[in-house]
């Protein structure tokens, strides 16, 4: 006997279905190409494999018919329900198929999921369209010493100092003016040249002034 699982975090939730799929199939293959040379004509160029893809179709028994492999099923509602949350979180899934001459553990992904019923018993009928999942590391590599020199934060420039030459009729909030483009920073220049009279300012004397 043939045992159908879909599991989904790891084993937190799981889904035996109730009546196994009559059959399925697996399908894969490799993404070839084929190129035209002039001289030689076409060419086959083989490339790695593709994504495995499995169909499953069954259906939901609304009571226990027979046909089940276990009688105590959860309703179809709840069934469809939980599918559907599996698929709208986008994560994989895994498809378990236990059987004596076959056993499939696959991490799949839920392309397409549909269901319907049909006139008599309320049963819900699905089909399940998975592909393969392949979980994918970055790796991560080593800076060099150059690369690393790089990311590293450069020192914040320092202000090139202002070299003001005082000319005639200069004033402390004249200065101020001209280099800051504000008056209001006059007590700075007072405190650099530690001059609070400006008559002692003379033409020609050098203030060297920050940014």
């Amino acid at each position: 006997m043939i045992e159908f699982w879909l599991t989904f975090n790891n084993n937190e939730e799981s889904i035996w279905l109730p009546v196994p799929p009559q059959t399925f199939e697996v399908q894969t293959g490799l993404c070839n190409s084929t190129v035209t040379i002039h001289e030689l004509g076409e060419l086959m160029l083989t490339g790695k494999r593709r994504l495995k893809t499995i169909t499953i179709s069954s259906y939901f028994p609304i009571v226990y018919d027979g046909l089940g492999q276990y009688q105590a099923a959860p309703p179809p509602s709840g069934l469809i329900k939980m599918i559907e949350r599996w698929r709208d979180t986008q994560k994989p899934l895994r498809l378990l198929i236990l059987g004596r001459g076959l056993t499939v553990n696959e991490a799949m992904v839920i392309e397409n999921f549909s269901f319907s019923q049909k006139n008599g018993p309320e049963d819900v009928y699905f089909t399940l369209d998975l592909k393969e999942y392949r979980f994918t590391k970055v790796k991560t590599l080593p800076l060099t010493a150059k690369e690393a020199n790089e990311l590293r934060p450069r020192p914040a420039d320092k202000p090139i100092p202002k070299i003001y030459v005082v000319q005639k009729g200069d004033t402390f909030k004249k200065i101020s003016k001209k280099v800051y483009g504000t008056e209001s920073r006059y007590i700075e220049i007072q405190r650099i040249t530690k001059i609070v009279d400006e008559r002692k300012l003379t033409v020609g004397m050098k203030i060297v002034l920050g940014g």
